[in-house]
């Protein structure tokens, strides 16, 4: 395999939560947005394009990135976080090159289609 210039510019983090779970959430995303200038969206209260829960997302750069994981990591308590690249392939970004802290959670890719 070849090494060429990474094609990803970046990362998504979507924090999920259920309506009991929603204040911990946005405090997380609140928290990582101060702590490593991350931009944070909007928290959606349903399910918003392949997520199949609620989720707040926090936009950032690969070494943003590098910073927020192991924070995420040790300070997302019971939360799912589903991680992924940003390129220009959506789909790509969704399914190979993407992670999840906590229980993997269905997503639906037929939007990418």
């Amino acid at each position: 395999m070849s090494v060429t210039q990474s094609t990803i510019t970046g990362f998504h983090a979507h924090v999920y939560f259920e309506p009991s779970s929603a204040e911990a959430a946005h405090s997380l995303c609140r928290r990582a947005a101060e702590l490593f200038g991350v931009d944070m969206g909007r928290a959606h209260s349903r399910p918003v394009g392949p997520h199949s829960m609620p989720s707040c997302q926090l936009d950032c750069s690969p070494e943003q990135f590098g910073k927020l994981l192991p924070w995420l990591m040790e300070n997302r308590g019971d939360l799912i976080v589903f991680c992924h690249g940003k390129s220009d392939d959506h789909l790509l970004d969704h399914t190979r090159n993407a992670f999840w802290l906590g229980e993997a959670q269905p997503l639906n890719l037929t939007m990418f289609n």
